[in-house]
């Protein structure tokens, strides 16, 4: 199953002003992702100490992690690298190395 690492930023302008308001966004925001990591299609999920940015892992189609991210537009901005196991890794470096 292909995996990703999502780059995402919250966008400034959309963040509330009043702390109450910041705080329910959040919440919001994060009870969406639980669901995701209970589902198992997130694997992973990080806030940057002190920023409104993270990170995200998750596994599926390119269809399903599109979807996911679709969930927080236009919340949220994104960078989604899809990666490579070291396994993966390691058969590219044989087929270079034969």
């Amino acid at each position: 199953m292909p995996k990703y690492l999502i780059l995402w930023e919250i966008d400034q302008r959309r963040i509330p002003t009043g702390r109450k308001d910041r705080g329910t966004g959040w919440n919001f925001l994060l009870s969406m992702i639980k669901e995701q990591i209970k589902q198992g299609l997130t694997k992973d999920w990080g806030l940057f100490v002190g920023e409104t940015k993270g990170y995200s892992i998750m596994e599926g189609t390119e269809v399903e992690v599109t979807n996911a991210t679709q969930k927080y537009v236009p919340f949220a901005f994104y960078e989604v690298k899809q990666v490579m196991s070291i396994e993966q890794t390691e058969e590219v470096i044989k087929n270079l190395t034969s």
